[in-house]
């Protein structure tokens, strides 16, 4: 395992369709800020993307796509003339997976959303800008391309279980885009997700999810990172913003917060699977990071 697909995993990340939009001449459509993560991609034509709470619109080309990682109202549009119209009303009238705006369809575009469990807001979505834009023409964005294709493909010939299959492409291209983001623009990101970008740092936190109940030392970590103990201490805390045996202990509350709510395995058990030698002792940092006992916890799992 590494530190994304960790995460992604904890997180229960799942893919959502909606229909696609065709749109031509003159248009604009308004959209209430959405429940998910949202995504976009535009298969022909062109057209601006405005967000609130961004100064600057983005304008988005044929083979573009953006994910919006918080829960804003943005506007797509042709030219900043156009008079937007509400997207809900547009999206209910879709036909055969299409919904319509303007005159025409030199511009189509597919999107849907993702959802997460409980945790995503601090743990991924806040270490993150609030929209990551992937333009066609980035280095190495093929695979986006690719699985964008795919989905376009199972949305149009609607094989079986196309819908299933176009959601779970749906995963493969979030993470394809994330691992864009991370090369074009490392510094974009915050926390762990930052230093993913970072060799040195990456390397640490991969021995760290691979083996999380490990009695780990800084010095094991740097002799898997191949630095030494100050050099990944301090590139550690300066991306990651903690140094590497807080973000440990940290990573094993959360895993034994995730068996606590979705399971029903006994508190010792917990304990040794998370490097815990007793239940004292996971409770004693369990109530530090939460606020509260672990058995408190499973009977109602607050956020801290």
């Amino acid at each position: 395992m590494d530190p994304l697909e960790d995460v992604l995993t904890l997180l229960q990340t799942r893919g959502h369709l909606s229909a696609s939009l065709a749109a031509g001449g003159r248009w604009a459509v308004r959209f209430d800020a959405p429940r998910v993560v949202k995504f976009n991609a535009v298969r022909r034509g062109s057209c601006r993307l405005e967000v609130d709470g961004v100064d600057e619109p983005i304008d988005l080309a044929e083979g573009d796509c953006y994910l919006l990682t918080r829960p804003r109202s943005f506007t797509l549009r042709s030219d900043p003339e156009a008079a937007p119209v509400d997207g809900g009303a547009v999206f209910a009238r879709a036909e055969g997976g299409i919904a319509r705006v303007g005159r025409g369809d030199d511009v189509f575009l597919i999107g849907g959303g993702f959802s997460f469990g409980t945790r995503a807001q601090e743990l991924l979505l806040d270490r993150l800008p609030p929209i990551v834009h992937v333009p066609a023409d980035t280095p190495h964005a093929e695979a986006v391309r690719w699985a964008l294709t795919a989905i376009e493909q199972e949305l149009t010939h609607r094989l079986m279980a196309a819908t299933l299959m176009a959601e779970h492409l749906a995963v493969v291209m979030f993470v394809h885009v994330l691992r864009l983001h991370l090369e074009r623009t490392p510094h974009a990101a915050s926390g762990w997700v930052a230093g993913l970008a970072d060799p040195v740092v990456a390397a640490a936190l991969t021995s760290l999810h691979r083996e999380p109940a490990r009695p780990w030392t800084v010095a094991e970590l740097a002799d898997a990172a191949a630095v030494s103990r100050s050099t990944l201490a301090a590139r550690f805390k300066s991306t990651v913003g903690q140094g590497p045996l807080e973000y440990l202990t940290r990573w094993r509350i959360e895993l034994a917060a995730q068996q606590l709510r979705e399971g029903s395995a006994t508190l010792a058990s917990i304990a040794h699977s998370v490097g815990y030698g007793s239940e004292s002792a996971l409770s004693v940092a369990f109530k530090r990071t939460w606020g509260m006992p672990p058995g408190d916890y499973r009977k109602h799992p607050v956020m801290p």
